[in-house]
Order: structure tokens, then sequence, then C-alpha cells
């Protein structure tokens, strides 16, 4: 009887110590993330010249007067969702209401149906897109296999779709930068075939993966030759450029 309840007492302590490493390594991993640089947004004045709240669920809504094109934005894997402030508000200066979402653990594949219930909220936006950065991309993406209907197009940033939306009547503008080495070209490459015929391809010149966002560098990115400003803009006239036409 000692020795069964030694047993188990060395089990339920192993087991105790098992899960607690498991939940410290969670916890590091999950706080480790991409924050804002909040110096390099405050560069930007044109945020403070576009109204916008964020919301109880911490999402963030750039909320131009008499929208009629919507976006819904999902945030790259393990980066800050206000690092895209200024990327939404450039948009957002142009016309177009602007969701910025924030995702459980900075990470969208927990929440991939994080855009239920925005387009709702709106109801005088006639146009709604839906996209992302990186994995954002992706996980926006494979929300519109089953709410293709729903949206007008689609907007990858250093991105691309592993879902198939080839038989969709999607417009899709995939944008990255040619000094970008997070994006895996050979999975872009291979995935560019689930995209509708036709789609906009975009290679900023000097760009690189993080710049389309305000959150420093990236581990493993290329060095680029523009500034964080510069890959903004450009990715606005791009996203606009479809938008519009």
């Amino acid at each position: 009887m000692k020795k069964a309840k030694r047993k188990i007492i060395i089990i339920s302590v192993s087991v105790a110590a098992a899960l607690a490493l498991l939940f410290g390594a969670c916890a590091i991993y999950f706080g480790d993330y991409y924050r804002a640089d909040e110096q390099a947004i405050a560069a930007f004045a044109h945020i403070n010249e576009v109204s916008f709240r964020t919301l109880n669920d911490g999402s963030i809504v750039f909320e131009p007067e008499n929208a009629s094109v919507g976006f819904i934005f999902y945030p790259g894997g393990k980066v800050e969702n206000d690092a895209y402030k200024p990327l939404m508000a450039s948009l957002a200066k142009e016309g177009v209401l602007c969701v910025l979402v924030e995702m459980p653990f900075n990470l969208a594949v927990f929440d991939i149906n994080a855009a239920d219930g925005i387009k709702e909220q709106y109801p005088s936006v006639k146009d709604w897109y839906i996209g992302g950065h990186s994995l954002g991309g992706s996980m926006a993406a494979s929300y519109l296999e089953s709410h293709a209907s729903d949206y007008k197009g689609l907007v990858l940033l250093g991105s691309y779709s592993t879902s198939d939306l080839s038989g969709t009547s999607l417009e899709v503008i995939s944008v990255y930068g040619s000094e970008d080495k997070v994006l895996n070209r050979e999975k872009y490459d291979k995935n560019k075939s689930n995209l509708p015929s036709g789609f906009t391809e975009v290679v900023i010149d000097g760009g690189c993966h993080a710049y389309f966002g305000t959150y420093g560098a990236q581990d493993g990115d290329g060095t680029p030759t523009i500034s964080n400003a510069e890959q903004i803009s450009l990715t606005v006239e791009s996203i606009v450029k479809m938008m519009r036409s």
C-alpha cells in the first residue's frame, strides 16, 4: 500500500511539474510578440486627422465621413494590432472605413471568424473588403472560403491564401516587398493558383515584411531600402487603386 501511494504521489508531482512547465512555456511564447512602435506611429501626423475609436473587444475603427467602402484587417502573427494604425489611418484618409481587429494572443489563427458581425454594424457601407498581413492575410483568406459572397475583395500583404478562392468573383490584390525574407516565396508561388485569375500582384521595390506595420525590424527579414512611411504610402496607393477600379 505504501509503495502504491508513493507511486501515485510521484506520478502526481511529475504531472503537475509537466503542466507547470507547459503553462510557463505558453506564457513565454504568447508574451513574446512585436509591440507597436509608438514613436514611429506618432510620426504619421495624419493619424490624428482621421476619427478613430477603440471598441470593447480591442478592435480599432477608423471612421471617415460618408464612407461607402469598408475594410476589415487581420494583423500579422504575434504583432500588436496598434502597429497597423498608420496603414489604417492612411486608408481612412482616402475614405475607407477600416476595422483593425485585435486577435487573441496576437494570433489570427485563434479567431478566424473575427469578422463576423462587423459588416452589420455599418449598414451604410456598400462594398466590403477583408485582408491582413502575413498570417493575418492567410486567415482572412480562410474566412472568405465560406463568406466569399459577402465581400467584394481580398487584400494580402506579405501573405498568401491556402484556401481555394479561384472560383470566386473576388477582387484580389497581393502586395509584398522585394526585400521580404520572411514570406516563404516557394509557398507563395505554389498558392497563387488559389486566387482568382487576373488577381493583382504588386511588388514594392525596396520594401520588407515588417514595414506594412510599425513595429520595428522582424527576425529573419531583409534590409529595406525605403522608409517605413514610403512602404505604407505605396501600399495604400495600390489598395485604393483596386478598390476604386
